[in-house]
């Protein structure tokens, strides 16, 4: 048992959770609406929503998944680093429309936008449905990463009592989740970026120093795990793997119900212009962060024998907490640990809200309760989203995963699906809402069938097209196939105005 860092991290831990409680009264408003909870009141400004857009975004994701990825699989977990850019430019053009329509009906869901703009409850509940799924694995992610560390610092034991971490990170997320509402991890979040951004600095001066410079790092990496495989034989590899991978998790990012709230959480559109503007220098962090990956193979951190029973139990998850362990005095353990915890905590919180209002919203008030009241509305959604974690918990559980980051791929193939009815819907209501339903079922279930048939251990299938084997991430071959359908349906459905539904939107709506 580490029982310096485990003191330092219970400390920041225990600073960052009552922290949670008192941002009840921070910008007070009635935590009894739904708006106040789940969008603390549509008041954030700019330099709060990049923090929360931060926490929301670079995660135990950042900091667990993609080294481990790096460390493990080699140069392809870089392909983090490019979709982070891509991203930044589709929010500045696509996500202001979105806040200005949300705004002006009161919408606090994508699911509420779709019903809004076709009229049509079952399309709605298809949305929402796909968010609250693709949600679970997210949230799951950030719990493993809180694992992880307190593991790290000696915290293990066989059976239940193995997962006792999880248990209480899951019984302090929910209850301060349930206390404040979207306000905690807006608070929590600065304290939580300007830790990681004192880890992430600290690491990438004092482990090279510790190494013998950059040089050494890269000369220690294998070619094979340095560069992508060329492709050879009729089959692009590692090259399209990266692409596809890059492009389709930026397509999926800010679809994802936890990025939706904090964007309309935001006070105005040009607090979400100066975000898209201001959040590439978390793309920076990423790029430092996922070269620890090879930190950690240059001093073959795996082959230490003092860290062989974690590396056993948390494979290349673990790479990132023996570096650490191996590079810092105690006491820093304990931050960098603190600071990877709360990077979980911080957007786990925001993920169980957002699929919280979305159930709410969308599943409870339009076919259980049409009736309830607004302090119903929001008493429901604090309940739901004790449950959603519980939900996360089983991913986490049934998936024995070697990579983290397949948890967040595989939630990126589903969430992907609700592109056409919600993206596109920005801009043009001509697809069919029958036709997008249709559409958005046959990529789910083919996205799932793919990842299937990878054991649900890699998110990257192999297509080949004449002759030539393209190996690609299933949420982009997903939406081609859900893109083709709704298309074709559209053609022929559009014809019969029954199936049009009625929009309560106006041109005016997405320009204000």
């Amino acid at each position: 048992m580490n029982w310096t860092a485990l003191i330092v991290f219970t400390l920041l831990f225990g600073f960052i959770t009552a922290l949670g409680f008192v941002a009840a009264n921070w910008r007070r408003g009635d935590l009894d609406l739904l708006h106040e909870w789940g969008l603390a009141g549509r008041r954030l400004g700019t330099w709060v929503v990049w923090f929360l857009l931060g926490g929301d975004v670079y995660t135990a994701y950042t900091f667990i998944a993609v080294p481990a990825l790096v460390f493990g699989a080699g140069a392809i977990g870089f392909f983090a680093l490019p979709y982070t850019i891509i991203v930044y430019p589709l929010v500045f053009l696509i996500l202001p429309r979105m806040w200005s329509v949300a705004h002006k009906h009161n919408y606090i869901t994508a699911a509420d936008f779709v019903q809004g703009r076709y009229g049509n409850r079952w399309l709605a509940l298809a949305i929402a449905v796909t968010g609250i799924v693709a949600t679970m694995p997210y949230i799951a992610l950030q719990l493993v990463g809180i694992e992880v560390v307190i593991g790290a610092m000696g915290v293990q034991a066989e059976g239940i009592l193995g997962e006792l971490p999880l248990i209480i990170a899951f019984v302090i997320l929910a209850a301060f989740t349930y206390t404040s509402g979207l306000r905690a991890p807006a608070m929590i979040a600065v304290v939580k970026d300007t830790l990681i951004y004192i880890t992430v600095i600290a690491m990438v001066i004092v482990i090279p120093i510790e190494i013998g410079g950059y040089t050494k790092i890269f000369a220690a990496i294998p070619e094979s795990k340095l560069l992508l495989a060329s492709p050879k034989d009729g089959n692009l590899g590692q090259y399209s793997a990266y692409a596809t991978l890059a492009l389709g998790s930026a397509f999926a990012l800010f679809l994802y119900p936890h990025t939706v709230t904090a964007i309309l959480s935001s006070s105005g559109r040009e607090v979400i212009r100066r975000n898209a503007a201001f959040l590439p220098a978390y793309s920076f962090l990423l790029g430092l962060l996922a070269i620890t990956g090879f930190m950690a193979l240059a001093l073959n951190v795996d082959k230490l024998p003092e860290y062989a029973p974690q590396f056993a139990r948390y494979r290349s998850n673990f790479a990132v907490p023996a570096l650490i362990l191996h590079s810092f005095p105690n006491w820093f353990v304990g931050v960098a640990f603190a600071a990877i915890a709360i990077g979980g905590l911080v957007p786990a919180a925001i993920m169980s809200i957002a699929a919280s209002n979305l159930f709410t919203r969308n599943i409870y008030v339009q076919f259980i309760r049409p009736d309830c009241t607004p302090r119903q509305e929001a008493q429901n959604a604090k309940i739901v989203s004790l449950i959603v974690k519980f939900g996360a918990l089983v991913f986490i559980l049934a998936l024995p995963l070697q990579y983290a980051i397949q948890l967040q791929l595989l939630g990126g193939i589903w969430i992907s699906q609700t592109i056409p009815a919600v993206i596109v819907s920005l801009y043009s209501r001509w697809l069919n809402p029958w036709a997008l339903l249709i559409g958005w079922a046959v990529g789910i279930v083919s996205g799932t069938w793919m990842a299937a048939s990878q054991a649900f251990q890699s998110a990257v299938v192999p297509l080949t097209l004449d002759g030539l084997t393209i190996p690609g991430y299933a949420a982009l071959y997903a939406l081609g196939l859900n893109f083709a359908t709704a298309i074709v349906l559209s053609l022929v459905l559009n014809p019969i105005r029954a199936t049009r539904g009625m929009d309560q939107t106006v041109a005016a709506d997405y320009r204000l």
